[in-house]
C-alpha cells in the first residue's frame, strides 16, 4: 500500500496550476499569488519618526538647556525644510525627519514654555528614527509566487502599494457525500436508521478557507446509474470533485465505480495511514477527483493530510507549507503505535499535547475539540507523557 509521503509525491506530481488573474487588493484575501510582489518604493520614502517627540541633532544637545523650536513636522505634510543647528522640532510619529536632525527625543523627557524646550537626561541611546529604505526598498521581493494572502501577507501586499495583484483562478469544487443512510442536517430523526451526514459540512468548510468555490454539493443513494449522473453534473461543473464515502471494496462502495464512464484513471488508492486508509485520488474527465472515507474524523483527517495540499497545489501554492509539522511535548502518554503510520488527534494544553479519548474514525463528538494532530510512524514504541513528537496544527 502506498505510504503517506509516497502519496503526496504522486498528487503533487499529478497537479497543475489553475491560471492566473489579475483582482483587485481588496478581492484578493485568501487566494493565492501566481507572480511574485516587488515593491514599488523604498519604505519609508524618507527618514521618519518612530515616535512622537522633538527632532533634534544629537551633538546640538545639552540637558536642561532651552532651544528654540522650529515648528512641527506631522504624517502628510509637505517638506518640513532644514533644521538650524540648536533648535528642535516637534515631530510625530510617522512624520518626515527635517534635514539636519538625526535623533528624535521622546516627548517624555520634554519640558516646554512657549517657543522653547528642554530635555531632562536620561534620554536615549536609542535615536527613533526609521531610515530610509529600512523596511524596505524599491524592487525587493515581498511575497513570492504560491504565497497564501492570509491577513499578514495581505498587509504585505498593500505595503508594496500595488492595486492589483495576479492570482490563481479560484478553484471550483464539488463535493459527494455517498450512502444510503444519510439523511440532511434536521431530518434524520425522521428515518429509522438513517444518519445525520455531516462530513460534507467540514470538508466544504476546509475548502472555503482555502479559497476555493464550492459549486455543487450533493448526496447520491448507494445506486450506481444514480452516481453517475451525479458524478457527470460534478465533473462538469468544477475543477476538483471531493467524494466521502464508497472508498472500501463491498458491493455497495461505489465511490470509484460511479466515474467509470469518466474514465478515472487512479494516481494511488489506498494509504497506508490510520485513520483515512481508503482515501484514493485520480483524474475523469480532465478533472481532479479525491475519495475521502465516510467516517467524518477519517475523512476530516485525510482532508487535512491530502486536500489541503492538493487544494494549495491548485492554485500554485506551495503544498509542503500546508504540512509544517512542529515538535510538541506530550501531556499524556501514547500507547504503542500499529502497523500502519498514525495520526492522533489531541488537544493543546498548557503541559503539552493531550490524546482525546475516543479515537475511532466514526466518533465526531472529540472532533471539535482535536485542534492538533500527532505523527506517529509505523511501529513507534510507547511515548511517555513530556516525549516529544511531530504535530500538525488540526
Amino acid at each position: 500500500m502506498t505510504s503517506f509521503d509516497e502519496a503526496l509525491a504522486l498528487l503533487v506530481g499529478a497537479v497543475r496550476p489553475l491560471p492566473a488573474e489579475s483582482v483587485p487588493l481588496e478581492q484578493a484575501a485568501g487566494r493565492f499569488l501566481a507572480a511574485p510582489l516587488h515593491a514599488r518604493s523604498d519604505a519609508p520614502s524618507r527618514a521618519v519618526s518612530a515616535m512622537d517627540g522633538y527632532a533634534v541633532t544629537l551633538e546640538n544637545v545639552e540637558p536642561d538647556r532651552w532651544m528654540s523650536l522650529a515648528g512641527e513636522s506631522r504624517p502628510g505634510l509637505p517638506d518640513p525644510g532644514t533644521l538650524e543647528p540648536g533648535t528642535a522640532m516637534r515631530i510625530f510619529t510617522g512624520a518626515p525627519l527635517p534635514a539636519g536632525a538625526d535623533c528624535v527625543i521622546m516627548q517624555e523627557y520634554a519640558e516646554r514654555e512657549g517657543g522653547q524646550v528642554r530635555f531632562r537626561s536620561g534620554f536615549g541611546p536609542a535615536r527613533h528614527v526609521r531610515t530610509a529604505g529600512s523596511d524596505f526598498r524599491a524592487g525587493d521581493l515581498l511575497l513570492a509566487a504560491g504565497t497564501s494572502l492570509a491577513p499578514r501577507a495581505m498587509v504585505a501586499a498593500a505595503s508594496a502599494d500595488r492595486d492589483t495583484v495576479e492570482v490563481s483562478t479560484t478553484p471550483k469544487i464539488a463535493i459527494i457525500a455517498t450512502g444510503e443512510e444519510l439523511a440532511a442536517p434536521g431530518t434524520a430523526h425522521l428515518k429509522a436508521g438513517a444518519i445525520s451526514e455531516s462530513a460534507s459540512y467540514g470538508v466544504a468548510a476546509m475548502c472555503e478557507a482555502m479559497g476555493c468555490e464550492v459549486v455543487l454539493r450533493a448526496r447520491g443513494a448507494d445506486r450506481l446509474e444514480l452516481l453517475e449522473e451525479v458524478a457527470a453534473k460534478a465533473l462538469e461543473a468544477a475543477d476538483c470533485v471531493v467524494v466521502t464515502g464508497g472508498a472500501s471494496v463491498g458491493d455497495h462502495d461505489l465511490a470509484k465505480p460511479m466515474f467509470g464512464k469518466a474514465g478515472l484513471d487512479l494516481v494511488f488508492a489506498g494509504v497506508a495511514i490510520k485513520p483515512g486508509k481508503p482515501v484514493w485520488f485520480g483524474r475523469a474527465n480532465g478533472r481532479l477527483v479525491m475519495g475521502l472515507p465516510g467516517n467524518p474524523t477519517s475523512a476530516m483527517v485525510t482532508a487535512r493530510l491530502l486536500l489541503r495540499p492538493l487544494l494549495a497545489a491548485m492554485q500554485g501554492g506551495i503544498p509542503a507549507a500546508e504540512l509544517r509539522f512542529v515538535s510538541m511535548p506530550l501531556a499524556a502518554s501514547l500507547p504503542h503505535a500499529g502497523d500502519r503510520e498514525t495520526f492522533v488527534r489531541a488537544t493543546a494544553t498548557l503541559e503539552g499535547l493531550v490524546p482525546v479519548g475516543n479515537q475511532e474514525s466514526g466518533a465526531q463528538a472529540p472532533l471539535a475539540a482535536a485542534d492538533w494532530l500527532i505523527r506517529r510512524p509505523a511501529g513507534s514504541p510507547v511515548c511517555n507523557k513530556g516525549a516529544l513528537v511531530e504535530a500538525l496544527p488540526f
